[in-house]
């Protein structure tokens, strides 16, 4: 199996659809050049995460259909560079858009598409409709077979996100992402991967966009080698502020010796004893009233 190169696509959006769809082509191609087996973008690329600060109605209308020429785009690319790659959009979608991860094969075969399942009510995300579920897929790479899963954003922030992609076997999940990454938050995804034994890739947007600060990531997962006393950081990149294209590779080789020896993800847990986190009830201090289901 060997090493994922993984490309984080660390760069700035156009001012349209098309300078996006330009943009993400040269990035691509440069990420392929050196050497990428996958590319991904950040949240919401093709309007460049533009909701706030704006009139709901004229955000809204800037959705694409998941089936439209800019996703296609990237399908053909991705089959042409033979190289996966994630796009990201805000989806045309019955009643509102959705903020979508879409990814392609280095066939250009589609593999999985996933919408935002947390978006953030609290703020311009209530216009959106949040996704269903989480799925996971097998992405075939120059490496064979990888399972692969996503969480968009605020999904990270939610322990459950990477529980179930990591129960429905994913191996990496690969995180669009549009805020500051502040050492909480870059706290938060190296416990997921510790706790799920996988990897997890974030794309974030450079700090020449507003709230937003670079520090894109990946962490690899594996905790304790063998020959090493004590544990590493499982952070094998992070990126600096400004934009680029930011290279990172993932020993999968590693990671799954790992994942079959040591006693996080699903070795030792009790499910039966944890009833109460799928009940639906909200006790205070907790209770907002801009919650929805």
């Amino acid at each position: 199996m060997g090493t994922l190169n993984i490309a984080l696509l660390q760069i700035a959006p156009g001012a349209s659809l098309e300078e996006n769809r330009e943009k993400g082509e040269k990035a691509c191609r440069k990420a392929r050049k050196r050497g990428a087996d996958l590319a991904l973008f950040p949240e919401m690329w093709s309007n460049g995460y533009r909701i706030y600060g704006r009139p709901a109605s004229a955000w809204t209308a800037e959705a694409i259909p998941a089936d439209g020429e800019f996703v296609a785009f990237f399908g053909q690319l991705a089959k042409e560079l033979e190289m996966a790659i994630g796009i990201t959009l805000l989806e045309e979608y019955k009643g509102n858009p959705r903020n979508t991860l879409i990814l392609f094969d280095r066939f250009g075969e589609r593999r999985l598409t996933y919408a935002k399942l947390h978006t953030c009510d609290f703020d311009a995300e209530r216009d959106l409709t949040p996704g269903e579920d989480f799925y996971v897929a097998g992405l075939d790479t120059s490496c064979g077979k990888v399972r692969v899963g996503a969480m968009i954003c605020y999904d990270r922030e939610f322990p459950e996100s990477a529980r179930i992609l990591m129960l429905k076997g994913a191996e990496l999940i690969l995180v669009p992402n549009a805020c500051p990454m502040e050492i909480n938050r870059l706290s938060q995804l190296r416990a997921r991967a510790y706790e799920n034994m996988l990897a997890i890739a974030t794309c974030n947007y450079p700090d020449s966009v507003p709230d937003c600060n670079g520090a894109s990531s990946v962490f690899d997962g594996v905790a304790y080698l063998p020959e090493s006393d004590g544990s590493r950081d499982t952070c094998i990149l992070e990126a600096a502020a400004g934009e680029g294209i930011y290279m990172a590779s993932l020993d999968l080789d590693r990671l799954r010796r790992y994942r079959e020896t040591e006693v996080h993800g699903n070795a030792y847990r009790h499910p039966q004893k944890y009833g109460l986190l799928v009940s639906d009830k909200i006790e205070p201090p907790f209770v907002r009233e801009d919650y929805r289901k």
